[in-house]
């Protein structure tokens, strides 16, 4: 599913436009985005939480010559789901 697709999924279950649609799913994304900068979890009961996982700094290898290089240490975003959304997936039924 792209952007597109969700936004037309949205307008299609609220019976609103499509703008309204896209600009709902870019504030979540931004509030979201916003939120995972400032370092805090994002919770949505019944689908995941968001978080920041940290990854230290270690040793990889260059693929084409074999010499070590250090990798720095950097953050990622995380996504845990949630039970219902995983009972959602393995029954397929919404909840």
């Amino acid at each position: 599913m792209t952007k597109s697709d969700l936004i037309d999924a949205v307008a299609a279950k609220l019976g609103g436009s499509k703008a309204d649609a896209g600009k709902a799913l870019d504030a979540v994304i931004d509030s979201l985005q916003d939120a995972l900068i400032k370092g805090e979890t994002v919770k949505l009961p019944g689908f995941g939480q968001f978080e920041i996982a940290e990854r230290g700094e270690r040793t990889g290898r260059n693929p084409q010559t074999g010499a070590e290089i250090k990798i720095a240490a950097s953050k990622a975003p995380k996504f845990s789901a949630g039970k219902a959304l995983k009972d959602a997936i393995n029954t397929g039924k919404a909840a």
